[in-house]
């Protein structure tokens, strides 16, 4: 590709969603290194970033300055400025539809994603599975980018030094396995059940493993009981910012995490991942990156045949609110010891 080649990709969502674009987009830089690349996404985020020498990246403010239509036409205008060539839209919603409109008279050659609604809808609530697989989300950005004539590699990925600092900051010895445990998640059939994730935490302490505990400010007194009494347990959440949480992580050895921001987070970094999954399932897609199969435990489905019970574990059905209930804290340790072991 021409050095002028310029692409814009576009990821407005949460948290979890737009880590899962780093390795990605790490991938494009690599094997692109040409093509210049561009990445709007909500302020915050700008920190999963911080790794990816030459790519940029523009925050856009949807409750303020780029609210609404006015404020997409603002923001058309700051990236007409840029001489954008190529638009990977990794999102395809209302406003990435709007601003994509807005580029329509322009020679801007653009790709959308296909988010497969109707092969995930196949899959869920039903007792019968279609014996095909799903592409993953990484396989969707992929697909966009191929659209667009950039093919890429993500068998072979690379990943982040570790950012080392941190564990000096936090005088954290390097000496035993370093743990994350992330046992909340937005909804709350995602989330494991506090006497589990309290037991689980009690046999991890008869290990030699430091258990580092990651949750939001809100979950900050949960986390302070899951941990008293346990001095190899550490509560991370509300010790650090976000910038200094993600350099954290990617000292792990492993992350433990629901299917929530966290396995993200750790997955883009190289770390390894074990996954708890409720009412959602990896086959929908959203498995952390480069991950896997065994390391993703799912809830008893013989039990709970209805399992996926939506995309996101947002729906409710009665009889399943529990189903986190069937990962026993043992199957967790057993699965962490063999990772261990193997590493």
């Amino acid at each position: 590709m021409s050095k002028k080649t310029h692409i814009l990709i576009i990821r407005l969502s949460a948290l979890g969603d737009v880590a899962m674009t780093v390795p990605v987009i790490r991938a494009l830089r690599d094997q692109h290194p040409d093509l210049t690349i561009t990445v709007i996404s909500k302020p915050f985020h700008e920190v999963l970033f911080q790794t990816l020498s030459g790519v940029n990246f523009i925050g856009v403010d949807t409750k303020n300055k780029h609210k609404g239509i006015f404020g997409l036409w603002q923001l058309y205008l700051t990236l007409k400025q840029l001489h954008i060539t190529h638009i990977a839209d990794f999102h395809n919603v209302l406003r990435s539809k709007i601003l994509l409109k807005f580029f329509a008279f322009s020679a801007v050659k653009k790709a959308k994603i296909d988010k497969g609604r109707h092969e995930k809808n196949e899959f869920i609530c039903k007792i019968v599975k279609p014996s095909k697989n799903i592409k993953t989300t990484f396989e969707r950005y992929q697909a966009v980018l191929s659209h667009l004539g950039f093919e890429i590699d993500l068998n072979h990925p690379s990943f982040p030094i570790k950012q080392t600092d941190i564990l000096n900051k936090l005088d954290l010895k390097k000496t035993n396995q370093l743990i994350g445990f992330a046992p909340f998640a937005h909804y709350q059939t995602k989330t494991y059940p506090i006497d589990l994730s309290r037991k689980f935490l009690e046999l991890c302490h008869q290990k030699s493993w430091q258990i580092l505990l990651f949750g939001g400010k809100n979950e900050l007194n949960e986390l302070n009981v899951l941990a008293k009494n346990l001095e190899n347990v550490l509560v991370i959440a509300g010790k650090i910012d976000f910038n200094d949480e993600i350099s954290l992580i990617s000292n792990l050895d492993l992350m433990i995490s629901m299917d929530s921001a966290n396995a993200h987070l750790a997955a883009m970094q190289g770390v390894k991942v074990i996954t708890l999954w409720g009412n959602t399932h990896p086959m929908l897609g959203f498995s952390p990156f480069h991950q896997p199969n065994e390391f993703a435990i799912i809830s008893d489905m013989q039990k709970h045949p209805l399992i996926p019970t939506s995309v996101f574990g947002n729906k409710k059905v009665e009889g399943y609110d529990d189903v986190m209930r069937t990962i026993l804290p043992e199957t967790i340790i057993d699965l962490t010891e063999k990772i261990i072991k193997k590493s």
